[in-house]
């Protein structure tokens, strides 16, 4: 069984990534294709742990493959620790690009978010039962909403939790020390600790595949998953009073209130194409999918490569990225749209790669 939705709504994702990746200029970007400045969360900070989720609901269906009689085989354990060997390898691989630095690279990233969240669920899974799978959401969420907030941080004491003085931030100094966190910032968006509830969000989404698996492809369940999508909002909300809803810290509150709004989608896709059959506008978005990862490392690279590169050895050259900006957006579209235009043709210009595979039925897994 393979849900067209969830390709549609991975492809939805990763455009969304490209997008708000890719402006002409960052100093000129409308506000909601920015993260939250600290606690908050705005479109932007909605589309890693869409990845997330989406990738739980995948497992209800991949790891099915390669079990006997419900009891997993070694060929699955194999098999996903190769393809989070993967991630993880091909996560290094953006951090130092083009300029591979072993003192000062950075050790996590999304990938590499991706690659320990997926094993811990996945292990997980093969090895407990449902009702326990629940317990160690539960105790995951309360456990670190509950050690973010009593556990003293030396030199910011208890509940601190700015970017330097929160335990997380603490833990990635400890372990991965500063030269390897991002821009040499005292904190790291994915860093160590704040893997640990990202497990749940995988988990939330393989909770929604198991189910998903058992129902009628009719309209009541995409009503389900709209009403499962509401609670989940004004859980996460309520919850984010106590400990703020923040993408940096990945907090419990966090975890749920955008397991919302990833169950909104899915509903949305799900009614659409599933249960109404209307399928062709999906397809842009069904190709994009269907190579995400082909993609997200793609672009990351043509990012690079325009950002690195400059138009002549002259001393005030600009680099490609900002000539073509300059050039071809900003010069008729101003600054600001000038911006957007870029990033949305870098959309446009993916979606004709993924395209082209599709149709030649190129798709790269990993």
């Amino acid at each position: 069984m393979r849900l067209k939705s969830l390709d549609v709504f991975r492809g939805i994702t990763i455009a969304s990534m490209i997008l708000v990746n890719n402006p002409g200029n960052w100093n000129y970007v409308y506000q909601p294709l920015l993260h939250a400045k600290w606690h908050g969360c705005t479109p932007t900070d909605l589309i890693f742990p869409f990845f997330l989720f989406i990738a739980g609901v995948a497992m209800t269906f991949s790891l099915s493959k390669y079990t006997d009689k419900n009891k997993p085989t070694p060929q699955i354990y194999q098999r996903t620790f190769r393809r989070c060997l993967i991630l993880f390898l091909l996560g290094l691989l953006l951090n130092g690009f083009p300029n591979y630095n072993l003192n000062t690279i950075r050790i996590m990233g999304v990938l590499q978010r991706i690659s320990l969240a997926y094993l811990f669920a996945a292990i997980a899974i093969l090895n407990l039962s449902r009702k326990q799978l629940y317990w160690l959401s539960a105790t995951l969420l309360i456990g670190y909403s509950i050690a973010m907030q009593l556990i003293p941080v030396p030199g910011h004491g208890i509940g601190n939790l700015s970017p330097e003085g929160n335990l997380g931030a603490y833990i990635d100094r400890l372990i991965l020390t500063q030269q390897h966190l991002w821009a040499n910032k005292p904190y790291d968006p994915e860093g160590l600790f704040s893997t640990l509830p990202a497990i749940v969000t995988v988990l939330i989404g393989y909770f929604t595949g198991e189910w998903l698996k058992s129902q009628s492809i009719k309209s009541r369940t995409s009503l389900n998953l709209v009403i499962s999508g509401l609670i989940c909002l004004v859980v996460g909300y309520l919850w984010g009073i106590f400990f703020p809803i923040n993408k940096v810290l990945w907090t419990s509150s966090y975890v749920i209130f955008t397991a919302g709004y990833a169950l909104l989608l899915l509903a949305i896709c799900y009614e659409v194409i599933e249960v109404r059959g209307w399928q062709k506008w999906g397809y842009p978005f069904q190709a994009m999918g269907l190579n995400a990862i082909f993609i997200f490392v793609g672009s990351g690279l043509l990012a690079r490569l325009m950002i690195y590169n400059y138009i002549n050895s002259a001393e005030n050259s600009p680099n490609i990225k900002t000539w073509i900006y300059e050039q071809f957006f900003q010069s008729w579209a101003g600054s600001l749209n000038g911006s957007l235009i870029f990033a949305i043709v870098n959309v446009l210009f993916w979606w004709g790669i993924s395209d082209l595979m599709y149709r030649r039925n190129w798709f790269i897994k990993v």
